[in-house]
Order: structure tokens, then C-alpha cells, then sequence
């Protein structure tokens, strides 16, 4: 198949202008998502990969969930912070520009943007927990009840 037979193909009906336009569409969407999972300066880490970051790096997890979620269930040995009160600056974060820090939120919606602050901020080693909390608890990992 050459190109002048797809184009032949994509302009025989209207039907197929609309699919042909459908396949491209959609191909620049996923190139551009690529480009910009690849450029955002974080990565994200399967629940597994968070355990192995915790036991052989010591790496430092930020719960950024609200309060009474945290109690109801967080990741053993995270620490919270409200996402209203994180920051570069947090006093949890001082003196953690080159220790992993692992963000996690309920759903891995929250953890991202924040991401994208420490590491405009100098931070090296900054992560997040794809999927969040709720990734965690499909993975049939244990969380802590409680502060």
C-alpha cells in the first residue's frame, strides 16, 4: 500500500474522511502525550518499584491527602501534608533536594502538579505513585490506620 492509495482511500467518502481524521487525531495525541511524559522531569512508580525506592534508598514518601483520608489509610512511614501547605519550602523537605521523595495522593490526580514543583525547585529525585493510594490498595499492599 503506497500513499496515494490511502489518500484515495481517505477522501472516497465522507465515512472514511471522518476515520482518517479520527487516526490522525489520535496519533498526534498519544505522540504529544510521550513527548510531554517524557519532558515533565518526574517519574512514576508502580507500587512495587515505591517499596524497592523506600527499602534501598530510604526515600522520603509525602501523602499529600486530605487529613481524615490520611487516618483512614495511608502508605506505612509516608508523612502528610495538605497540598495547600506543600511547598519547596516545607519544613519536611528541607534538606531533601537529593533524597528521593516519593509524592502519593488518593487517585495520582494531585501528586503530579506538585511534582512539577520540587523539581522546579531543584529537587533531583522526585516521584509519584501512579495511581495513588487507590493503586496501592489494587496492588493488595497494607496501609496504616491512624496518624
Amino acid at each position: 500500500m503506497n500513499f496515494e492509495e490511502i489518500l484515495a482511500f481517505a477522501t472516497r467518502s465522507p465515512f472514511n474522511q471522518i476515520l482518517s481524521l479520527a487516526l490522525v487525531a489520535l496519533t498526534v495525541a498519544i505522540v504529544y502525550t510521550e513527548i510531554a511524559r517524557l519532558f515533565r522531569g518526574y517519574k512514576a512508580l508502580r507500587p512495587p518499584e515505591l517499596t524497592h525506592l523506600v527499602n534501598s534508598e530510604n526515600a522520603l514518601v509525602v501523602d499529600l491527602s486530605a487529613s481524615n483520608d490520611f487516618e483512614k489509610g495511608h502508605i506505612a512511614g509516608s508523612r502528610n501534608v495538605l497540598p495547600s501547605s506543600f511547598g519547596p519550602e516545607h519544613k519536611l523537605l528541607a534538606g531533601a533536594k537529593s533524597q528521593p521523595v516519593v509524592l502519593v495522593c488518593r487517585t495520582g490526580q494531585t501528586a503530579g502538579g506538585a511534582a512539577k514543583r520540587l523539581k522546579k525547585a531543584g529537587f533531583e529525585k522526585v516521584y509519584v505513585l501512579d495511581g495513588g493510594v487507590a493503586a496501592w490498595q489494587q496492588a493488595d499492599l497494607p496501609l496504616v490506620k491512624g496518624r
